[in-house]
């Protein structure tokens, strides 16, 4: 069966595409706004580096302004982040080529997360299978997994080059609003870049 995977290059959504692996044929999907082709670029690389699939897929754009609008207003990322990743999936569901959608929400997200009535909402509108092979799992069990079977890179969530929406958002608020409500609205946190297998 034919997976599309919402791909962020980060350890968490390349543990998720390892543990399905051996039951689904997986691509890993980038989404991006077209904003930053390093974003695309970061998800092939991460892709090539633990040999699975990759493509990247277009986001629109009136979605990322709206996630933008949310952020600003909400004072923090989460709502437009959201916003953004349900976007993904429906899109990445409504593409045809895959059987089943995949991410790596794990059980302890606050942003993005995929509760039972939007993953049935996924399944029923486009007919595929949503899988969340990471829902079980908190930080400290996917941390001790990744320590055995991936490579990573981590540091402020600016420094890293993934291949995550954040990063174009980020720019995009940036251009509308001044540097100074990106460090108002993110908080400071750590990002992870896969970049091998152990």
């Amino acid at each position: 069966m034919d997976c599309g995977l919402l791909y962020s290059a980060g350890k968490d959504s390349t543990l998720a595409a390892l543990l399905l692996d051996d039951f689904f044929d997986v691509t890993l999907v980038s989404g991006s706004f077209g904003i930053d082709e390093g974003v695309v670029e970061n998800g092939r690389d991460a892709a090539g580096a633990v040999g699975l699939p990759f493509e990247p897929l277009t986001l629109g754009a009136d979605v990322a302004e709206a996630a933008v609008e949310r952020m600003v207003a909400d004072g923090y990322p989460s709502g437009g982040i959201q916003l953004v990743h349900e976007h993904a999936l429906e899109r990445i569901a409504d593409d045809g080529a895959f059987e089943a959608v995949a991410d790596g929400t794990r059980r302890d997200d606050r942003a993005p997360t995929v509760d039972r009535p939007l993953a049935q909402s996924l399944e029923d509108r486009f007919g595929v299978e949503y899988v969340a092979p990471l829902a079980g799992f908190g930080r400290g069990a996917i941390d001790t997994l990744v320590e055995e079977r991936l490579v990573v890179e981590s540091g402020p969530s600016e420094s890293v080059p993934k291949a995550d929406y954040e990063t174009e958002l980020r720019g995009l608020m940036a251009d509308e609003y001044g540097e100074s409500v990106v460090d108002d609205v993110f908080p400071e946190h750590t990002q992870s870049r896969v970049v091998g297998l152990r």
